[in-house]
């Protein structure tokens, strides 16, 4: 153990409590399929003054994306297929069936919004909407795909498998290995999921190119965020029908130890015989990457996963951009603060999982200043 990192990371953790508003979190670390650290504290819940502990399971929104996507790329292997299989082959009618499974999970499929609004939890009406979709762009352009991610993969994988995400995870992956980790929660774990507190709007500049179209509605980045009906709300999520929707963009359940354990188990530090090197690879090397068509900001992403940009400056400031994955790792943030991520070269992972969210798609202020103390010397 480290005892640098557990005291500058301790002192973060407490710092977001005392000056940054935390209600309940958790943060876990690992290397080399050992726990190095873990802290938690807080509530679950303030009505009931529930504490928040290492078993605390919290809705962990786009987090989720890298189990969905390495749910998909390991169904695939399993049949022999990589994913450069063009989607045409396992979905006839989707409306780019030239594109490649990576370059949909890149996010170049062009599907973000969808010509219609569709309900969450039928399967069948997304599939129906995202056939009836013009693609808004062609490879290699690149836009994030907030929601419509979800019933994509869901399309794909009930083609590739007969059966949707969450329940190959389930069956697969989440099961045999004990990870607390859910894409759909079964009833028997509901007593054990924190409130989520939606974030407040003080101090946040909402006058930038992204929250200006967000908040126009009928633009294509607020169609982005509100193409699918059935969960508009962090009060929606905080709803047994949010926790078992198990949706593969949003829908993932976890503790921050569960979503640590999972980047281990990609590395192949535990049970190192379940994922093959193939996924590791497509899951760490950037596909696509710069300007962002829904985010509005330099992005890159592999085959289901959120990368740092290789270039380091954010064009409009000759700033450093982000550093929010380790330079060379790769994870998912989720919005409102969750953020896993794994960096191969150092065998390290890391997990943060909160009830009090803040108003930012990208990481913000807490998570950022958890990242900050873990990759000082990491």
């Amino acid at each position: 153990m480290d005892n640098h990192l557990q005291a500058r990371l301790g002192a973060a953790f407490d710092r977001n409590f005392r000056e940054h508003g935390e209600i309940g979190a958790s943060v876990s670390v690992w290397q080399h399929g050992k726990l190095l650290l873990e802290l938690h504290g807080g509530l679950a819940d303030k009505k009931t003054a529930a504490p928040w502990t290492a078993s605390t399971l919290i809705p962990i929104y786009s987090a989720t994306k890298c189990a969905s996507a390495a749910t998909l790329l390991l169904a695939l292997h399993r049949r022999g297929l990589t994913a450069d299989l063009p989607a045409g082959e396992l979905w006839p009618r989707f409306p780019a069936p030239q594109l490649t499974i990576a370059q949909i999970l890149s996010h170049q499929a062009g599907l973000a919004a969808l010509s219609r609004q569709a309900n969450i939890f039928d399967l069948d009406d997304c599939i129906d909407a995202i056939e009836h979709t013009r693609p808004a762009w062609r490879p290699p352009a690149h836009g994030y795909h907030p929601h419509t991610f979800g019933p994509i993969l869901d399309g794909l994988m009930r083609s590739l498998t007969g059966t949707r995400i969450g329940p190959w995870w389930e069956e697969n992956i989440r099961r045999p290995l004990g990870l607390d980790l859910y894409i759909g929660l079964p009833e028997s774990e509901h007593p054990r999921v924190g409130t989520l507190y939606p974030g407040k709007a003080a101090g946040l500049d909402l006058d930038t190119p992204f929250y200006r179209q967000y908040l126009a509605s009928g633009t294509p980045i607020y169609r982005a965020f509100h193409s699918l009906s059935g969960i508009d709300s962090v009060r929606a999520m905080n709803t047994p029908a949010a926790w078992t929707s198990a949706s593969p963009a949003s829908g993932g359940i976890a503790t921050a130890a569960g979503l640590a354990r999972f980047y281990q188990i990609l590395l192949g530090h535990d049970a190192p015989h379940l994922f093959p090197p193939s996924v590791l690879h497509d899951l760490a090397t950037i596909r696509t990457q710069g300007d962002d068509l829904t985010l509005l900001t330099p992005t890159a992403f592999s085959c289901g996963a959120m990368l740092d940009p290789a270039d380091p400056a954010d064009p409009a400031t000759g700033l450093p951009l982000r550093r929010l994955f380790g330079g060379t790792g790769f994870g998912h943030a989720g919005a409102g603060g969750s953020h896993a991520f794994a960096r191969p070269s150092s065998g390290l992972s890391f997990a943060y999982t909160m009830n009090q969210m803040e108003l930012s798609v990208l990481p913000a202020r807490k998570t950022t200043v958890l990242l900050s103390a873990l990759l000082q010397e990491t």
